[in-house]
């Protein structure tokens, strides 16, 4: 979205047409309305505004549920935005840890914002692009929070408002402005969240860049999270090795899917604790902790039951303090699934009961298929470079009846797995 489509939007008449269009699904249904809206009389930006917000809004349910169709979004923004459930969580831990103010330095289109406002905290939201500011602004709206537009380091160095010292030495003026947000923001329990730029400028086409090139940049975000009670939000598959020795780095994985990494430190860091994985299954969340990485179980031949471990678990290097409250061993040290004999679950892994194992060739796997009635199936892998979609069509499925297919492998044997899903634990 340009500045010029925004100014368009935010005008009564815009908002009013915005909500009275209602969500797109389709790109179809994007053309249709574009040309209806044109034909209507309405000035380009304000067309190409309000269809594209209500096609991202549609978008947006999935990550902010009915409060969508009150927001505004750009593509970027959305891509990047925490989903409201699990800023909700991060908001909890704030409060947990008696912190009463947030400087979310990075603030996108007020995501996470949202989620510590909506929990009381007093937000303070900045964000180096004008329009995404100007978006979160208006997501915020509701909430008495403060918006800036302006560089994660430049608020730091003002928070409090407290003014920048007069030097004729930049590296003087700028070590004091870094003590004084220092100061500011150990103030009151204030906390600091960070979210950086992990794609190219812009608001609607963007690709990833690499670490070195986040905004702000990681050295100065860790340097901020060693001296104040810090929340940095990265990407889940981020190098491990990268991360401060000090914090606590929590994987958080939503209905299935690993959604991010966060490192905590100072109070927001709980003692003890350096690894967690915390897993969110619609409204309920369960978390494994740990003050290291886990030792991993023995290897066992394959059992009465296969596990599967939720991303979160495995980013965490959990897999064995999971692998122990199911009596379980590995299949194989390198790959990432438990077996067990006892009917046991939990909800930090999917777990399958074994019908039949068979060499990972399509011929053996269909005469399984046909012996046991099978014509759906669900294909899982791990270990084994193939296509599910373009082994799925090498398979005969004229059955009744359902399955999971997983294809794995054991030392240097290909295995097929014919197994039923359990029923998640709660």
């Amino acid at each position: 979205m340009e500045m010029s489509e925004l100014r368009a939007l935010l005008t009564p008449d815009g908002l009013e047409l915005l909500d009275a269009l209602g969500p797109i699904e389709s790109t179809g249904e994007v053309a249709k309305a574009v040309s209806r809206l044109r034909a209507a009389g309405h000035s380009p930006d304000l067309v190409s505004a309000v269809v594209g917000q209500a096609h991202l809004r549609a978008k947006a349910t999935a990550k902010f549920g009915e409060f969508a169709q009150r927001m505004l979004f750009t593509r970027a923004g959305l891509e990047q935005a925490t989903r409201l459930g699990v800023g909700a969580r991060h908001a909890q831990r704030l409060r947990a840890a008696g912190i009463t103010a947030v400087a979310d330095l990075g603030c996108g289109i007020g995501g996470d914002a949202l989620a510590f406002a909506g929990a009381g905290l007093e937000v303070l939201a900045v964000d180096a692009d004008e329009v995404t500011a100007a978006i979160a602004a208006y997501n915020l709206a509701p909430f008495d929070s403060e918006v800036r537009h302006g560089t994660a380091e430049d608020a730091y160095a003002r928070l409090g408002d407290v003014p920048l010292p007069r030097s004729d030495s930049p590296d003087s003026a700028e070590a004091g402005a870094q003590d004084r947000g220092k100061r500011a923001a150990q103030s009151g329990a204030r906390a600091i969240w960070m979210d950086p730029a992990r794609r190219t400028s812009g608001h609607s086409e963007t690709r990833r860049v690499s670490a070195e090139d986040y905004s702000p940049s990681l050295d100065w975000a860790f340097d901020v999270a060693s001296q104040v009670p810090t929340g940095i939000k990265l990407g889940p598959a981020h190098d491990r090795d990268a991360l401060p020795a000090d914090c606590e780095a929590q994987w958080v994985s939503a209905d299935g899917s690993v959604v991010e990494l966060v490192v905590w430190t100072g109070v927001l860091a709980r003692p003890g604790i350096r690894r967690s994985a915390l897993v969110i299954r619609g409204d309920r969340s369960y978390e494994l902790t740990s003050g290291a990485d886990a030792e991993d179980a023995p290897v066992r031949e394959l059992g009465a039951y296969l596990h599967e471990p939720d991303g979160a678990v495995i980013r965490a290097r959990l897999i064995g303090d999971v692998a122990r409250s199911l009596d379980a061993g590995m299949l194989d040290e390198h790959i990432a699934y438990l077996t067990s004999d006892a009917a046991f679950t939990s909800p930090f892994v999917q777990s399958f009961r074994v019908r039949e194992t068979m060499p990972a060739n399509p011929k053996a796997i269909s005469d399984a298929l046909k012996r046991h009635d099978i014509g759906t199936i669900e294909i899982k892998k791990r270990g084994m470079d193939v296509d599910p979609a373009a082994f799925r069509k090498k398979l005969t499925l004229k059955g009744a009846e359902t399955a999971t297919l997983i294809l794995t492998r054991v030392g240097s044997r290909r295995l097929a797995i014919l197994a039923d899903r359990v029923p998640a634990a709660s």
